[in-house]
């Protein structure tokens, strides 16, 4: 039976002028800090078109800031803590990087009174400024943390998208189902989706291209990356 391997992701967004603004920031708002950005195909790195990139920047720390960081059984929280203090102390490191390399950091942890160094929680952080010198826009972050960078086009959205490591999922926020057809045949990753993230559909295939993995799960194909075939040839000798 062959191996697969799912290994991680930077999955990034691509929000283009067109799209439905308050929808797009409060689904990747969701999809960047859902289980404290502990998933697989989180969003990790957001590239918005500059026609719309102020606005965004402004309602999506906005959003950001009315989450509760604390006791996932606590029933006013509604942002846990992260797996290990050593996952936490990681990220941190991520954005003490980026900061000291220029990246503006919008969310004040003081906000967030759980927030202690040294323990799973840590406050969510939104950065602009960033750029693809930053490890926090290269390498998985899998913690509350996401990278937003302004785009002049699809074709500079593309390049940077491609511009990794990984290749798990990506994401377009548009009203242009042409456009996202389009631009999705030129990105490099297992699941393109439009006006959505962080989702698993059972029907589909569930694969990673680059160093996000091999092989497939979920769908029909899936149950290939589990199967050993078997022949049997058999032919009937008669008198």
């Amino acid at each position: 039976i062959a191996t697969g391997l799912e290994l991680g992701g930077k999955d990034p967004a691509y929000v283009r002028a067109d799209c439905d603004l308050k929808y797009t920031v409060e689904t990747l708002v969701d999809g960047s800090f859902f289980n404290s950005g502990q998933c697989c195909c989180a969003i990790e790195r957001i590239y918005v078109h500059a026609d719309v990139y102020d606005q965004f920047v402004q309602d999506f720390v906005k959003e950001t800031k009315n989450y509760r960081l604390g006791n996932p059984l606590e029933p006013e929280t509604t942002l846990g803590p992260m797996v290990k203090a050593k996952a936490a102390d990681f990220v941190r490191g991520q954005i003490a990087e980026a900061v000291s390399q220029g990246a503006k950091a919008h969310i004040d942890a003081s906000l967030f009174p759980a927030d202690k160094p040294g323990t799973p929680y840590m406050a969510p952080q939104v950065l602009t400024e960033v750029t693809h010198e930053m490890r926090v826009m290269t390498e998985e972050s899998f913690g509350p943390v996401i990278g937003i960078m302004k785009v002049s086009s699809d074709e500079e959205a593309i390049q940077l998208m491609n511009d990794s490591d990984f290749g798990l999922s990506a994401s377009i926020w548009t009203k242009d189902a042409d456009a996202a057809l389009e631009i999705g045949d030129q990105i490099e990753t297992g699941t393109w989706f439009m006006n959505r993230c962080d989702y698993l559909d059972p029907a589909l295939a569930w694969v990673g291209v680059k160093d996000s993995g091999r092989g497939c799960t979920l769908s029909k194909f899936g149950y290939d990356q589990v199967t050993r075939l078997k022949s049997f040839h058999l032919k009937l000798v008669t008198a």
